[in-house]
Order: C-alpha cells, then sequence, then structure tokens
C-alpha cells in the first residue's frame, strides 16, 4: 500500500465542535440540540436508525446546509472555509459520478482541485484503483464506484475524512484494505467520522461510538463503554419443541429485556443473567448449549434505542 507524506496543516484542539445544534424541516426535528466533540486523531463511527439524522448531521458538518440554531465548527472555524482549503475530505453516498470519463481523468480532475494535492499515481494506488484506472466510470461495478469515491476524498492532505456508508459494495478484502488505510489516516493526526450500518466495523474499527436518535446524541464513548451501558447480557440456548406455550413462559422470565425465538435457538437479553437462567430451570425448562456473554455492538445498540423508543412512546 502506497503511503502518502504530505504534511498536513497543525491541528487544532477540536476537528469538528457542534454547540446545541437544531435543524428541522417542515417543523420536524433533525438535529436536536446537538453537542458534540471531533478531535484530531480520533476514528469516530456514527450510528443511528434510519431517521435519527445522520446525513443531516454529516451535512451540516460539511456546510451543505445550515443550522436553525447553535454553531458548527469545522477547526474552529465556518465550515466552508475549512473545505475551501483543502481540509476536508468527504465520501457521500448522495451525487452520482461522471461516467463518460476514465479512473485516472476523474482522480486527476479531483487532485488538481485540491489546494494540498496528492500525486495522481500515489491516490491511485492508495485506493486500488492503478488496474482498472483507463476504465471508463460508467462501467464500474458498485465496489469499485466506492474505491473512486475514496480517492476522491483523500486527492489532497484532509486534516477530516467525512465517509457516509463507505464500504457498501466493497467485498470483504476490499473492505479490510480501506480500513487498514483509515487507521493509516488517523495515526497520521487526522480525524475520521464515517457513518455506517455495518456495527461490526464500528465495533472494530472506531475509537469512539456516536449513538443518534431522533436527531440527539444517546450515547458517546468506546465500543466497550456502549456495551456496557446496555446494562444487559445476551443468553443463547436451544430447546426441542418450542410452541407458543413455551414462548410464553420465556416471556414471564426476570429481568428479561428481550427475547428472540429462530428455529431452536433462544437469544435472551437479561438484565441479571444469573437470575433469568435460576429461573429458566425453575420454569422446568432445560436448555442445551447454553452461553452467557456480555453484549456485542449492535445488540447494545438495539437495547439502548428501544429502550429510549419506549421512554418517548
Amino acid at each position: 500500500m502506497v503511503r502518502m507524506t504530505t504534511t498536513t496543516a497543525p491541528p487544532a484542539t477540536s476537528a469538528v465542535a457542534f454547540e446545541r445544534v437544531s435543524k428541522a424541516y417542515d417543523g420536524v426535528p433533525a438535529v436536536d440540540t446537538l453537542t458534540l466533540d471531533l478531535r484530531p486523531g480520533e476514528t469516530v463511527a456514527l450510528l443511528g436508525p434510519n431517521g435519527a439524522g445522520k446525513s443531516t448531521t454529516l451535512d451540516l458538518l460539511l456546510g451543505l446546509r445550515r443550522p436553525d440554531s447553535g454553531t458548527v465548527r469545522v477547526f474552529g472555524g465556518d465550515p466552508r472555509a475549512a473545505i475551501t482549503a483543502g481540509r476536508v475530505g468527504a465520501m457521500l453516498q448522495s451525487g452520482g459520478l461522471m461516467g463518460e470519463v476514465t479512473v485516472r481523468e476523474l482522480v486527476g480532475l479531483a487532485c488538481a482541485l485540491h489546494p494540498r494535492p496528492h500525486p495522481v499515481d500515489d491516490v491511485l494506488a492508495h485506493a486500488d484503483l492503478t488496474r482498472i484506472a483507463g476504465r471508463d466510470v460508467g462501467r464500474l461495478s458498485g465496489g469499485q464506484e466506492q474505491r473512486v469515491r475514496f480517492a476522491l476524498a483523500t486527492a489532497g492532505a484532509n486534516d477530516l475524512i467525512v465517509l457516509d456508508e463507505p464500504t457498501t459494495g466493497m467485498d470483504v478484502t476490499s473492505r479490510q484494505a480501506f480500513w487498514a488505510t483509515m487507521r493509516e489516516q488517523a495515526d497520521r493526526g487526522r480525524a475520521v467520522l464515517f457513518a455506517t450500518h455495518y456495527l461490526e466495523e464500528a465495533d472494530a474499527i472506531a475509537d469512539r461510538v456516536l449513538v443518534l436518535y431522533r436527531g440527539r446524541l444517546l450515547a458517546d464513548g468506546t465500543a466497550a463503554e456502549i456495551k456496557a451501558r446496555a446494562g444487559a447480557r445476551r443468553i443463547t440456548f436451544d430447546l426441542a419443541g418450542i410452541d407458543e406455550a413455551v414462548t410464553e413462559r420465556l416471556r414471564s422470565l426476570p429481568f428479561l429485556a428481550g427475547l428472540d425465538v429462530s428455529g431452536r435457538t433462544v437469544r435472551l437479553r437479561s438484565g441479571d443473567a444469573d437470575a433469568t437462567v435460576h429461573a429458566l430451570y425453575g420454569l422446568g425448562i432445560y436448555p442445551h448449549n447454553l452461553e452467557v456473554a456480555g453484549l456485542g455492538l449492535e445488540q447494545a445498540f438495539v437495547a439502548i434505542t428501544e429502550a429510549e423508543e419506549a421512554k418517548t412512546a
């Protein structure tokens, strides 16, 4: 993998700062008094269900929209000023690519327009595009298009890289190479912010995880802290002959926070796994292949958002 050695500008204390930022559409809040701070060298995952406000948050950060109230600062100033200065690179799902030009021509244009460009050949190699540099963009696969978008986002020495669902359409090998590159960017002092539906990526890659829900910041911490905050453990086991009567008995278990039955496999979330398992045997239910473990990030995310949904219902 080619290393690009252009020196970046000295980082500010905060790469991104939102201070009580709100944005509504037709009276419906998309972002609601959002306050957050991103620092140089961090890799931060932005999570949330559909409609949580992730896209609006990214639009505000990139200066594509203005807040109704509150302040958004990127490296201490206006987002558009930071972008004009070449300090921000973005890889967004929205917007098409010019299909009638070659990959090299499109990436070359991005480099030519960047205030602090990298050499075109380095950008192509970094995004694993060298072999298809002469191909028309309109003839690329979905995964190859994503790599082109990544090349456009890293055509110069940005101090902040913003990624919206960056690995959609990529195969496993491409995804691994992509995240190795992103970790390298963060190690060199750049801030990396990515929105994703692949929660296993957030768990493995992110230094911090931000959970948005209805435009508000519901959780902010490491993946381990988010999982601990969910306050539940996962219980998995097999049962023979599961019917509605058995399912109703399972629903009566103490400290139960979630129940899923798929074929012979039962998955529970419990606020007190010891008490739940003890009660399971007390009901005359004898599980096979019993496992008790902490929640993964995906299960913790579901637990946190479900708890918030219950409070606002």
